[in-house]
């Protein structure tokens, strides 16, 4: 919900994004949480959680997991939001985001909708026009890069845009079976650079609120490595 900005720069590399909604849902990831970043001071940080139940448990996939209370966590949403980030000069577009979301919780309590959601309005406001797809619609192997190699080619994916943490496990073998090349994404390490201090943990929205939508498409614009025709696909977060 409401991506890292991390998350949001590889999905803005690619001109196709696959939701992985068929994999287990993880209580520690940000399926179902956001950090938001104060305004004036990002390093100050706080926990957007929406209570979250898993009907089978811990094998529960992100596509079953569902909202405990959609219109608690919908008040929820709209008041820390607006609370963060209604004195940027940027709100009209951040609350545009905002509404996205908040419409959404009006017809689902589904977890991994409600992130696509957030996820595909911020890249609207970023100008992005690729495509999303889901997982669960699209036959593939079970083992973790083999799922990921079938969900490239079968959506005709010249490349695949691996993040940092997918690097350390990905097994290159599956994808050149298929002749798809692997393209690692990586963020700057800045330490100096406020947007790339924050993001790897806070959400986006921090940025947007900061920077405005043109601004943060340029700087976005500025990772995005040569070749096009690419598939990025983390999970629905």
């Amino acid at each position: 919900m409401f991506p890292r900005l991390a998350t949001l720069a590889k999905l803005f590399a690619a001109d196709r994004w696959i939701v992985l909604d068929d994999v287990q849902f993880a209580r520690r990831d940000y399926q179902h949480r956001a950090r938001l970043a104060a305004l004036d001071d990002p390093a100050r940080q706080q926990w957007l959680s929406l209570p979250t139940h898993l009907p089978r448990g811990r094998p529960t996939l992100i596509s079953e997991a569902r909202l405990v209370d959609r219109h608690r966590s919908r008040r929820s949403i709209e008041l820390l939001v607006r609370q963060y980030y209604r004195r940027s000069r940027h709100w009209p577009v951040v609350r545009d985001v905002l509404g996205a979301v908040l419409d959404s919780l009006d017809t689902t309590d589904r977890v991994a909708g409600i992130a696509q959601v957030s996820t595909v309005a911020l890249l609207t406001a970023l100008g992005w026009n690729g495509e999303v797809l889901v997982s669960s619609g699209i036959p593939c192997r079970q083992g973790r890069s083999e799922r990921l190699a079938d969900l490239a080619a079968a959506t005709g994916s010249t490349h695949y845009v691996c993040g940092t943490g997918g690097m350390r496990y990905l097994d290159h073998a599956p994808f050149d079976a298929h002749g798809i090349p692997v393209v690692p994404f990586h963020t700057p390490v800045d330490l100096d650079d406020p947007l790339w201090q924050t993001a790897r943990h806070a959400s986006s929205l921090w940025a947007l609120s900061t920077l405005g939508p043109r601004a943060l498409a340029s700087r976005l614009a500025d990772q995005v490595g040569p070749g096009a025709g690419r598939a990025a696909m983390p999970a629905a977060r």
